[in-house]
């Protein structure tokens, strides 16, 4: 970029920096929350992602920090490994997203099925509400998802005055006022004001009002000093890192990071007309930002999709404007840390409830049905498995389902048979021809008398194995000899596919 384009650019860079700081900071606290750890963990990752990986970054005008989508993996993590680990872990994943993006494997996160993927957010979304239903009450969350919907109804006993203690009442009236500014504000907000961000609004009114009534409920702790908030990475933790559940744990946080990131990346790049992302760029960026978290101690990251909307929407032209943001956050966070410490826990519980919601996208779910039923069960099963089980099971069995569809969309096989005469017939095949389908050609073939001459035109197979051709070919030999006849079809046929079938005792097309 030139000198005077940079120019040019800054001011709508530095306007746009404004609004996804604004947007950005409940955000970080309350991720940070969702996921068991401190707040001031969430503003180490989001400085972070501002300020480094927004510098390296292959999607110019991506925001990357910490995401609702990996809040459930970490409290997971936290909770089966403690706090300590989370650092070595991070330092892992992100290693790997940097050797990832160095072999240029940035594309083939994207061929993940929509349906897992959604599915995924959705599950998220739904862990997230459940989880911070119980925050927006001034109550500590559960370890699961089933957990937390089973404690609901204690936790709402114990808020009402006449049945409880009634503390947690009027947490969860800021909550509950939180996400009523937030859908209103998105509903009805002048476009004018566009760039002012609903949970920014909605946290600013209900701290207001909880300082007016001086209520009693749980506020927001951060240190005096940012350096307070950060715990280095001890190398003896590194040495547990042997451990295979910790190997895989680092995995599943760079896959998820990876996904989330390049499909927020991608979906950045319908938002505008400018440079598009570097996928491998990007993911190495991730991979950096993710080992300076782990070495910090703090949240992992990804690009995320709302800050980075934001930042597009506010006339964002440069990576400038995410690196600005990351600066107005440090310098937020080491000037102003007393505004901070009077924010209500509830209310970022709220601004995660609703953003949670959104995470559950019924619009997707309906735009999956077009392609028939099978990928709204994906969808639905990864998402259930997600909250009954974790959320890597839940990825899995998506997969596994995937893969299921797969293979039996390429084992399907149409035949038809079509008598031309008294001695002559013609056999179409459609589909895939593999040995599962041997059962089903023999019995048709062995419904053809052996003096029938028998057309069998291959133009409309996308595949075809050693077995089924053996059995046309014996079934060939058997009726030469009772003065039928065989007539294989290749005219029309993709020519390496023609040039195996001229071979069948090969190895399998």
């Amino acid at each position: 970029m030139t000198l005077a384009s940079f120019k040019s650019a800054l001011p709508r860079d530095a306007l746009a920096s404004i609004v996804v700081f604004l947007v950005a900071l409940p955000l970080c606290m309350g991720i940070a929350i969702a996921s068991g750890m401190p707040p001031a963990k969430g503003l180490v990752t989001g400085i972070i992602g501002g300020l480094v990986v927004g510098w390296l970054a292959g999607s110019p005008l991506q925001v990357s920090g910490p995401a609702a989508g990996l809040a459930v993996l970490v409290f997971e993590l936290v909770r089966s490994h403690g706090v300590a680990m989370l650092g070595p872990i991070l330092l892992l994943a992100g290693v790997l997203q940097l050797l990832a993006g160095r072999l240029r494997l940035g594309c083939w996160f994207r061929v993940t099925a929509p349906a897992v993927v959604c599915g995924m957010l959705a599950g998220i979304g739904v862990l997230i509400v459940l989880s911070q239903l119980h925050v927006m009450f001034d109550v500590k969350p559960q370890a699961s998802g089933l957990d937390n919907l089973l404690a609901f109804p204690e936790t709402l006993r114990q808020a009402l005055p006449g049945l409880g203690s009634g503390s947690g009442l009027a947490a969860a009236c800021l909550g509950l006022g939180t996400i009523a500014c937030m859908a209103l504000w998105d509903k009805l907000r002048p476009q004018s004001l566009r760039f002012l961000p609903g949970a920014l609004l909605g946290v600013a009114l209900a701290t207001l009002a909880s300082l007016w009534l001086d209520l009693a409920v749980a506020r927001v702790q951060v240190p005096a000093t940012l350096s307070d908030a950060i715990d280095w990475l001890q190398p003896a933790d590194l040495l547990r890192m042997a451990d295979p559940q910790l190997l895989l744990a680092a995995v599943v946080v760079a896959f998820v990071a990876s996904a989330e990131t390049l499909l927020s990346a991608a979906a950045v790049d319908r938002m505008h007309n400018g440079a598009r992302s570097n996928l491998d760029r990007e993911l190495s960026a991730q991979g950096m930002g993710n080992m300076l978290c782990g070495l910090l101690g703090a949240l992992p990251m990804t690009g995320v999709i709302v800050r980075s909307s934001a930042n597009v929407q506010a006339g964002a032209r440069t990576r400038m404007s995410a690196i600005l943001h990351g600066a107005w956050l440090l310098a937020f966070v080491m000037l102003l840390p007393g505004v901070l410490q009077s924010i209500p826990i509830a209310c970022l519980g709220g601004v995660l409830v609703y953003t949670g919601c959104k995470l559950v996208d019924i619009k997707a779910m309906r735009n999956l049905g077009r392609y028939g039923r099978a990928p709204v069960l994906i969808h639905a099963a990864t998402a259930l498995g997600i909250v009954a089980i974790d959320l890597l099971s839940g990825v899995l069995i998506g997969f596994a389902l995937t893969l299921v569809k797969l293979a039996w969309k390429a084992s399907r096989l149409k035949i038809r048979l079509t008598r031309l005469g008294p001695d002559e017939a013609e056999l179409h095949l459609s589909g895939a021809a593999t040995f599962l389908k041997v059962p089903k050609l023999a019995s048709v073939l062995e419904s053809v008398a052996p003096t029938t001459h028998l057309h069998v035109p291959l133009t409309r197979l996308s595949y075809v194995d050693h077995a089924c051709m053996e059995l046309l070919d014996d079934w060939g030999r058997a009726a030469r000899q009772q003065g039928g006849a065989l007539h294989i079809e290749r005219h029309g046929l993709n020519r390496r596919l023609e040039g195996r079938l001229l071979n069948p005792r090969r190895s399998p097309v």
